[in-house]
Protein backbone atom coordinates (compact mmCIF):
# COMPACT_ATOMS: atom_id res chain seq x y z
CA UNK A 1 0.00 0.00 0.00
CA UNK A 2 1.37 3.41 -0.96
CA UNK A 3 1.66 5.60 2.16
CA UNK A 4 -0.29 8.85 1.99
CA UNK A 5 1.16 10.34 5.19
CA UNK A 6 3.33 13.39 5.24
CA UNK A 7 7.02 13.03 5.92
CA UNK A 8 8.20 15.29 8.73
CA UNK A 9 11.39 17.19 8.06
CA UNK A 10 13.80 18.09 10.83
CA UNK A 11 12.26 20.55 13.26
CA UNK A 12 8.66 20.07 12.01
CA UNK A 13 7.55 17.92 14.91
CA UNK A 14 7.00 20.83 17.27
CA UNK A 15 4.34 22.40 15.08
CA UNK A 16 0.69 22.00 16.07
CA UNK A 17 -1.64 21.30 13.16
CA UNK A 18 -5.41 21.79 13.47
CA UNK A 19 -7.60 19.92 11.01
CA UNK A 20 -11.37 20.46 10.93
CA UNK A 21 -14.13 18.59 9.09
CA UNK A 22 -17.87 19.34 9.10
CA UNK A 23 -20.76 17.00 9.65
CA UNK A 24 -23.53 16.82 7.10
CA UNK A 25 -27.28 16.67 6.83
CA UNK A 26 -28.81 14.95 3.83
CA UNK A 27 -31.72 17.00 2.56
CA UNK A 28 -32.99 14.21 0.32
CA UNK A 29 -31.62 11.02 -1.22
CA UNK A 30 -31.08 8.33 1.41
CA UNK A 31 -29.95 4.76 0.71
CA UNK A 32 -29.12 5.68 -2.87
CA UNK A 33 -25.38 6.31 -2.58
CA UNK A 34 -24.21 2.71 -2.31
CA UNK A 35 -26.05 1.88 -5.54
CA UNK A 36 -24.39 4.78 -7.35
CA UNK A 37 -27.48 6.96 -7.20
CA UNK A 38 -28.13 10.63 -6.48
CA UNK A 39 -27.99 12.46 -3.15
CA UNK A 40 -28.51 16.08 -2.09
CA UNK A 41 -26.71 16.75 1.22
CA UNK A 42 -24.99 19.79 2.65
CA UNK A 43 -22.05 20.17 4.98
CA UNK A 44 -23.19 21.84 8.22
CA UNK A 45 -21.70 24.17 10.80
CA UNK A 46 -21.03 21.38 13.28
CA UNK A 47 -17.45 20.17 13.26
CA UNK A 48 -14.93 17.59 14.41
CA UNK A 49 -11.48 19.03 15.01
CA UNK A 50 -8.16 17.22 15.47
CA UNK A 51 -5.36 19.32 16.96
CA UNK A 52 -2.05 17.46 16.91
CA UNK A 53 1.71 17.31 16.73
CA UNK A 54 3.73 14.63 15.00
CA UNK A 55 4.61 11.46 16.94
CA UNK A 56 6.86 8.68 15.69
CA UNK A 57 5.28 5.25 15.50
CA UNK A 58 2.00 5.90 17.31
CA UNK A 59 -1.27 7.83 17.49
CA UNK A 60 -2.32 9.20 20.87
CA UNK A 61 -5.53 11.18 21.06
CA UNK A 62 -7.75 12.37 23.88
CA UNK A 63 -11.27 13.74 23.73
CA UNK A 64 -13.60 15.20 26.33
CA UNK A 65 -16.66 14.24 24.29
CA UNK A 66 -15.47 10.74 23.38
CA UNK A 67 -14.12 10.09 26.90
CA UNK A 68 -11.65 7.19 26.62
CA UNK A 69 -8.24 8.10 25.17
CA UNK A 70 -6.84 6.34 22.11
CA UNK A 71 -3.33 4.87 22.10
CA UNK A 72 -2.54 3.18 18.81
CA UNK A 73 0.76 1.73 17.63
CA UNK A 74 1.68 2.06 13.97
CA UNK A 75 1.40 0.55 11.45
CA UNK A 76 -2.22 -0.56 12.00
CA UNK A 77 -3.03 -4.09 10.85
CA UNK A 78 -6.46 -4.65 12.43
CA UNK A 79 -8.59 -1.53 12.79
CA UNK A 80 -11.79 -3.42 13.57
CA UNK A 81 -10.70 -4.53 17.05
CA UNK A 82 -9.19 -1.27 18.28
CA UNK A 83 -10.48 0.06 21.60
CA UNK A 84 -12.05 2.43 22.44
CA UNK A 85 -14.58 1.96 19.65
CA UNK A 86 -14.32 5.55 18.39
CA UNK A 87 -10.65 4.91 17.74
CA UNK A 88 -11.51 2.39 15.03
CA UNK A 89 -12.32 5.22 12.63
CA UNK A 90 -8.92 6.76 13.31
CA UNK A 91 -7.26 3.37 13.01
CA UNK A 92 -9.05 2.68 9.74
CA UNK A 93 -7.69 5.91 8.28
CA UNK A 94 -4.16 5.15 9.49
CA UNK A 95 -4.47 1.67 8.00
CA UNK A 96 -5.54 2.98 4.61
CA UNK A 97 -2.87 5.69 4.61
CA UNK A 98 -0.10 3.26 5.53
CA UNK A 99 1.16 5.55 8.27
CA UNK A 100 4.42 5.05 10.14
CA UNK A 101 4.52 8.59 11.56
CA UNK A 102 1.55 9.33 13.78
CA UNK A 103 0.11 12.18 15.80
CA UNK A 104 -0.44 13.18 19.41
CA UNK A 105 -3.19 15.59 20.37
CA UNK A 106 -6.89 16.03 21.00
CA UNK A 107 -10.23 15.53 19.27
CA UNK A 108 -13.17 17.85 19.84
CA UNK A 109 -16.57 17.70 18.19
CA UNK A 110 -19.80 19.67 18.10
CA UNK A 111 -21.51 16.97 16.00
CA UNK A 112 -23.93 14.89 18.10
CA UNK A 113 -22.71 11.30 18.25
CA UNK A 114 -25.12 8.70 16.86
CA UNK A 115 -27.43 11.31 15.38
CA UNK A 116 -27.00 10.45 11.70
CA UNK A 117 -25.07 13.66 10.99
CA UNK A 118 -21.85 11.94 9.91
CA UNK A 119 -19.80 12.29 13.06
CA UNK A 120 -17.78 9.23 12.01
CA UNK A 121 -17.09 10.57 8.52
CA UNK A 122 -16.02 13.93 9.93
CA UNK A 123 -13.61 12.18 12.31
CA UNK A 124 -12.18 10.16 9.42
CA UNK A 125 -11.70 13.17 7.17
CA UNK A 126 -10.21 15.35 9.91
CA UNK A 127 -7.86 12.52 10.92
CA UNK A 128 -6.67 12.04 7.34
CA UNK A 129 -5.89 15.74 7.03
CA UNK A 130 -4.15 15.76 10.40
CA UNK A 131 -2.03 12.81 9.26
CA UNK A 132 -0.99 14.84 6.24
CA UNK A 133 -3.20 13.73 3.38
CA UNK A 134 -2.71 15.78 0.24
CA UNK A 135 -5.29 13.86 -1.79
CA UNK A 136 -8.01 15.56 -3.80
CA UNK A 137 -11.39 15.82 -2.09
CA UNK A 138 -12.70 12.87 -4.12
CA UNK A 139 -9.67 10.70 -3.35
CA UNK A 140 -9.82 11.74 0.30
CA UNK A 141 -13.48 10.72 0.52
CA UNK A 142 -12.78 7.38 -1.14
CA UNK A 143 -9.94 6.66 1.28
CA UNK A 144 -12.10 7.52 4.28
CA UNK A 145 -14.94 5.38 2.98
CA UNK A 146 -12.55 2.42 2.74
CA UNK A 147 -11.36 3.25 6.25
CA UNK A 148 -14.90 2.98 7.60
CA UNK A 149 -15.41 -0.33 5.83
CA UNK A 150 -12.30 -1.90 7.39
CA UNK A 151 -12.95 -0.30 10.79
CA UNK A 152 -16.61 -1.20 11.25
CA UNK A 153 -17.65 -3.63 8.56
CA UNK A 154 -20.55 -1.31 7.65
CA UNK A 155 -20.84 -1.16 3.83
CA UNK A 156 -21.54 2.58 3.73
CA UNK A 157 -21.70 4.64 0.56
CA UNK A 158 -19.57 7.65 -0.31
CA UNK A 159 -21.99 10.48 0.53
CA UNK A 160 -20.92 11.25 4.09
CA UNK A 161 -17.18 11.42 3.48
CA UNK A 162 -17.54 13.30 0.20
CA UNK A 163 -19.89 15.91 1.67
CA UNK A 164 -17.56 16.52 4.62
CA UNK A 165 -14.57 16.87 2.30
CA UNK A 166 -16.19 18.88 -0.50
CA UNK A 167 -18.81 21.11 1.17
CA UNK A 168 -19.52 24.52 -0.38
CA UNK A 169 -20.59 27.49 1.71
CA UNK A 170 -24.28 28.34 1.19
CA UNK A 171 -24.89 25.37 -1.09
CA UNK A 172 -26.25 21.86 -1.07
CA UNK A 173 -24.33 19.33 -3.16
CA UNK A 174 -26.01 17.33 -5.90
CA UNK A 175 -23.75 14.28 -5.97
CA UNK A 176 -23.81 11.50 -8.53
CA UNK A 177 -22.43 8.65 -6.44
CA UNK A 178 -21.54 6.64 -9.57
CA UNK A 179 -19.40 9.26 -11.32
CA UNK A 180 -18.68 11.26 -8.12
CA UNK A 181 -19.58 14.42 -10.01
CA UNK A 182 -20.61 17.24 -7.68
CA UNK A 183 -22.89 20.14 -8.60
CA UNK A 184 -23.25 22.85 -5.92
CA UNK A 185 -26.87 23.98 -5.66
CA UNK A 186 -27.45 27.44 -4.22
CA UNK A 187 -29.85 27.40 -1.28
CA UNK A 188 -32.67 29.96 -1.60
CA UNK A 189 -32.61 32.87 0.83
CA UNK A 190 -36.26 32.31 1.75
CA UNK A 191 -35.66 28.95 3.46
CA UNK A 192 -34.08 27.67 6.63
CA UNK A 193 -32.86 24.18 7.44
CA UNK A 194 -33.55 22.84 10.93
CA UNK A 195 -32.31 19.56 12.37
CA UNK A 196 -33.93 17.78 15.31
CA UNK A 197 -32.30 14.93 17.19
CA UNK A 198 -34.89 12.19 17.80
CA UNK A 199 -33.09 9.09 19.12
CA UNK A 200 -29.62 7.59 19.18
CA UNK A 201 -28.75 5.18 16.42
CA UNK A 202 -25.98 2.84 15.34
CA UNK A 203 -25.35 1.37 11.93
CA UNK A 204 -23.01 -1.26 13.34
CA UNK A 205 -25.11 -4.33 14.12
CA UNK A 206 -28.22 -2.74 12.63
CA UNK A 207 -30.18 -3.84 9.58
CA UNK A 208 -28.22 -1.43 7.38
CA UNK A 209 -26.14 -4.21 5.83
CA UNK A 210 -29.34 -6.14 5.09
CA UNK A 211 -30.63 -3.21 3.03
CA UNK A 212 -27.38 -3.09 1.07
CA UNK A 213 -27.68 -6.82 0.35
CA UNK A 214 -31.34 -6.46 -0.71
CA UNK A 215 -30.42 -3.70 -3.15
CA UNK A 216 -27.64 -5.88 -4.53
CA UNK A 217 -30.16 -8.67 -5.05
CA UNK A 218 -32.47 -6.29 -6.88
CA UNK A 219 -29.63 -5.27 -9.18
CA UNK A 220 -28.95 -8.91 -10.02
CA UNK A 221 -32.51 -9.13 -11.32
CA UNK A 222 -33.03 -5.81 -13.11
CA UNK A 223 -29.57 -4.25 -13.45
CA UNK A 224 -28.22 -1.04 -11.87
CA UNK A 225 -30.90 0.69 -9.83
CA UNK A 226 -29.47 4.07 -10.83
CA UNK A 227 -30.62 3.30 -14.39
CA UNK A 228 -33.88 1.51 -13.57
CA UNK A 229 -37.43 2.80 -13.84
CA UNK A 230 -40.30 2.26 -11.44
CA UNK A 231 -41.81 -0.13 -14.00
CA UNK A 232 -38.59 -2.18 -13.94
CA UNK A 233 -39.01 -2.88 -10.24
CA UNK A 234 -42.24 -4.78 -10.95
CA UNK A 235 -40.11 -7.57 -12.42
CA UNK A 236 -38.59 -8.37 -9.01
CA UNK A 237 -40.19 -11.51 -7.57
CA UNK A 238 -39.55 -11.04 -3.85
CA UNK A 239 -41.91 -8.45 -2.36
CA UNK A 240 -39.40 -7.10 0.17
CA UNK A 241 -36.60 -6.75 -2.38
CA UNK A 242 -39.07 -5.14 -4.77
CA UNK A 243 -40.03 -2.57 -2.16
CA UNK A 244 -36.38 -1.75 -1.44
CA UNK A 245 -35.72 -1.24 -5.15
CA UNK A 246 -38.83 0.90 -5.53
CA UNK A 247 -37.56 3.25 -2.86
CA UNK A 248 -34.13 3.63 -4.46
CA UNK A 249 -35.48 4.21 -7.96
CA UNK A 250 -38.14 6.68 -6.85
CA UNK A 251 -35.73 8.44 -4.50
CA UNK A 252 -33.28 9.09 -7.32
CA UNK A 253 -36.07 10.80 -9.25
CA UNK A 254 -37.06 12.81 -6.17
CA UNK A 255 -33.47 14.05 -5.85
CA UNK A 256 -33.49 15.20 -9.48
CA UNK A 257 -36.74 17.08 -8.94
CA UNK A 258 -35.60 18.48 -5.60
CA UNK A 259 -32.48 20.02 -7.15
CA UNK A 260 -34.66 21.66 -9.81
CA UNK A 261 -36.96 23.03 -7.09
CA UNK A 262 -34.04 24.63 -5.26
CA UNK A 263 -32.69 26.13 -8.46
CA UNK A 264 -36.13 27.61 -9.17
CA UNK A 265 -36.61 28.83 -5.59
CA UNK A 266 -39.59 26.52 -5.17
CA UNK A 267 -39.18 25.69 -1.50
CA UNK A 268 -42.76 24.46 -1.18
CA UNK A 269 -42.25 21.92 -3.95
CA UNK A 270 -38.98 20.87 -2.35
CA UNK A 271 -40.76 20.28 0.95
CA UNK A 272 -43.39 18.06 -0.65
CA UNK A 273 -40.61 15.89 -2.09
CA UNK A 274 -39.08 15.61 1.37
CA UNK A 275 -42.40 14.39 2.74
CA UNK A 276 -42.66 11.80 -0.04
CA UNK A 277 -39.11 10.67 0.68
CA UNK A 278 -39.89 10.02 4.33
CA UNK A 279 -42.97 8.00 3.45
CA UNK A 280 -40.91 5.84 1.10
CA UNK A 281 -38.18 5.36 3.70
CA UNK A 282 -40.90 4.31 6.15
CA UNK A 283 -43.00 2.04 3.98
CA UNK A 284 -40.69 0.78 1.22
CA UNK A 285 -37.28 0.78 2.86
CA UNK A 286 -38.43 0.21 6.46
CA UNK A 287 -35.64 2.19 8.12
CA UNK A 288 -37.73 4.63 10.12
CA UNK A 289 -39.07 4.06 13.64
CA UNK A 290 -42.35 4.84 15.32
CA UNK A 291 -40.69 7.57 17.36
CA UNK A 292 -39.19 9.09 14.20
CA UNK A 293 -42.51 8.92 12.33
CA UNK A 294 -44.27 10.74 15.15
CA UNK A 295 -41.61 13.45 15.24
CA UNK A 296 -41.73 13.94 11.46
CA UNK A 297 -45.52 14.13 11.46
CA UNK A 298 -45.47 16.78 14.18
CA UNK A 299 -42.82 18.78 12.31
CA UNK A 300 -44.75 18.65 9.04
CA UNK A 301 -47.73 20.23 10.81
CA UNK A 302 -45.77 23.22 12.19
CA UNK A 303 -46.61 26.64 10.70
CA UNK A 304 -44.06 27.63 8.09
CA UNK A 305 -42.61 24.13 7.63
CA UNK A 306 -42.61 23.03 4.00
CA UNK A 307 -41.34 19.50 4.56
CA UNK A 308 -39.68 17.14 7.02
CA UNK A 309 -38.09 13.71 6.84
CA UNK A 310 -35.71 11.40 8.62
CA UNK A 311 -32.16 11.89 7.46
CA UNK A 312 -29.25 9.49 7.25
CA UNK A 313 -29.18 5.72 7.42
CA UNK A 314 -32.21 5.41 9.67
CA UNK A 315 -33.00 3.30 12.74
CA UNK A 316 -33.05 6.47 14.84
CA UNK A 317 -30.96 9.60 14.52
CA UNK A 318 -32.21 12.97 13.30
CA UNK A 319 -34.89 14.44 11.13
CA UNK A 320 -34.46 17.49 8.95
CA UNK A 321 -37.02 20.24 8.30
CA UNK A 322 -37.11 22.89 5.60
CA UNK A 323 -39.13 25.94 6.53
CA UNK A 324 -39.81 29.51 5.53
CA UNK A 325 -36.97 31.78 6.61
CA UNK A 326 -39.38 33.76 8.82
CA UNK A 327 -40.88 30.71 10.53
CA UNK A 328 -40.32 30.65 14.27
CA UNK A 329 -39.27 27.12 15.07
CA UNK A 330 -38.11 25.85 18.44
CA UNK A 331 -34.36 25.83 19.08
CA UNK A 332 -33.06 23.88 22.06
CA UNK A 333 -30.48 21.24 22.92
CA UNK A 334 -32.16 18.79 20.51
CA UNK A 335 -33.27 21.17 17.75
CA UNK A 336 -31.10 23.66 15.93
CA UNK A 337 -30.87 25.64 12.73
CA UNK A 338 -27.94 24.64 10.53
CA UNK A 339 -26.04 26.50 7.84
CA UNK A 340 -24.36 25.08 4.74
CA UNK A 341 -20.58 25.45 5.05
CA UNK A 342 -17.37 24.69 3.20
CA UNK A 343 -15.56 21.39 3.40
CA UNK A 344 -12.75 20.06 5.55
CA UNK A 345 -9.51 21.99 5.85
CA UNK A 346 -6.35 22.61 7.83
CA UNK A 347 -7.29 25.73 9.77
CA UNK A 348 -4.08 26.24 11.73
Amino acid sequence: MEPYCRIYMSGAKGKTVVARAPGRVNLIGDHTDYTGGLVLPMAIDRYTTVAEQALDGAIRLTSEQLHEPLVLNLPVADAANVMPAWGRYVAGVANQMGCAVGIEGSVTTTIPIGAGLSSSAALEVATALALGSTLSVTELAQLCRRAEHVATGVPCGIMDQLTSAAGVDGHALLIDCHTLDIEPIDLPNNMQVVVQWVAARTLVGSAYADRVAQCAQAEKEIGPLRLASVADTNQIADAVVRARALHVVSENERVRQAAKCLQAGDVQGFGLLMNESHESLRSNFAVSTEQMDDAVKQAQALPGVYGARMTGGGFGGCMVMVADSDARLPENDNTWRVRAVGGAAIIS
